[in-house]
């Protein structure tokens, strides 16, 4: 049975499966019908996985760009521009085919929901558009409410010998409830800053960062992601803002409020238009973070990201 339906402008199944050898046949078979059919192959999976898939690939694996996602999609929201479309945009005129596997038993809670709006943006991002991409599911491993949220952000469920329309098909809803209201640490240190000073959030970041542990050039990140997100508030944000800075786990945690409210839910996510202001700051928050979550609504605009020390 083919996974695909080749003749649709854009199709995104989900890829139920259960146990190494019926995910190895699945996505094997995938990719094979891809390269018989002349289509780009790409694959962005788990290291592990990606091991299977290219051992049993044998020589046909040097003619499909192969990437492990514990890397590449390490920061959900980096996926679409950086991995997904990417890889189709390099390819114009022919249809894409790409295996993509960013939710997996190892990702944290404070991951997850940046996973599943993820998935659920991914419908936007590529409406209308000739590429197919398959999202595999460890069903044995993954909890039932992951599942049930692949349904949602899925046109299409493939498991077992079955495909299926998802009869609860609806990725906006996802992405409206994921939009979690974002409570700062209790002992995260605070710097409310504007146009006259931002400067000193800058390096408000860089002294609070350092004092956690971070060094090097990842804390010339987080300086550059502050700098980018503060000049969004001053410049689209209602002129001032708060920047709070603490530390959780093994990780430095960032995040920048103002009084601005996001209305392109792939902002970030998508390079802006030609003439278009703003939009690129938060992209480039997404490629320096591990992680970036984001919440937006009448009373403002949070964006929280993460960077391991």
């Amino acid at each position: 049975m083919s996974t695909v339906a080749t003749h649709e402008a854009f199709d995104h199944p989900a890829l139920f499966y259960r146990g190494e050898q019926e995910y190895v046949d699945r996505t094997v078979s995938f990719v094979q019908e891809g390269l018989d059919l002349g289509e780009p192959v790409a694959v962005a999976v788990p290291g592990p996985n990606l091991e299977l898939i290219r051992t049993a690939l044998g020589a046909d694996a040097e003619g499909v760009l192969l990437l492990d996602m514990r890397q590449a999609g390490r920061n959900p929201g980096r996926i679409i521009p950086g991995v997904l479309r990417s890889f189709a945009d390099a390819h114009p005129g022919s249809r894409a085919r790409i295996i993509g596997e960013p939710i997996w038993a190892g990702r944290s809670a404070v991951e997850y929901p940046a996973c599943a709006q993820h998935e659920a943006l991914i419908n936007a991002a590529f409406e209308g558009r000739a590429v197919t991409i398959l999202c595999p599911y460890d069903e044995a491993n993954l909890d039932e409410a992951v599942l049930a949220d692949a349904r949602i952000t899925h046109p299409t469920i493939v498991s077992r010998d079955e495909r299926r329309p998802s009869d609860v098909y609806d990725w906006r809803s996802v992405v409206d409830r994921y939009n979690e209201a974002l409570a700062p640490a209790a002992d995260a240190a605070v710097f409310s800053f504007d146009a006259d000073n931002l400067f000193m959030a800058r390096a408000f970041v860089v002294e609070q960062a350092g004092r956690l542990g971070l060094a090097g050039r990842r804390l010339q990140d987080a300086e550059l992601a502050v700098a980018e997100l503060t000049t969004n508030s001053v410049v689209h944000g209602g002129g001032h803002g708060t920047l709070a800075v603490w530390a959780e786990a093994d990780d430095l945690v960032c995040e920048v409020r103002d009084a601005g409210r996001l209305t392109d839910p792939l902002a970030g996510r998508r390079p802006p238009a030609r003439g278009q202001l703003g939009g690129r700051g938060l992209m480039l928050v997404h490629y320096v973070a591990d992680l970036v979550r984001l919440h937006t609504g009448d009373e403002g605009t949070t964006v929280r990201f993460y960077l391991a020390c």
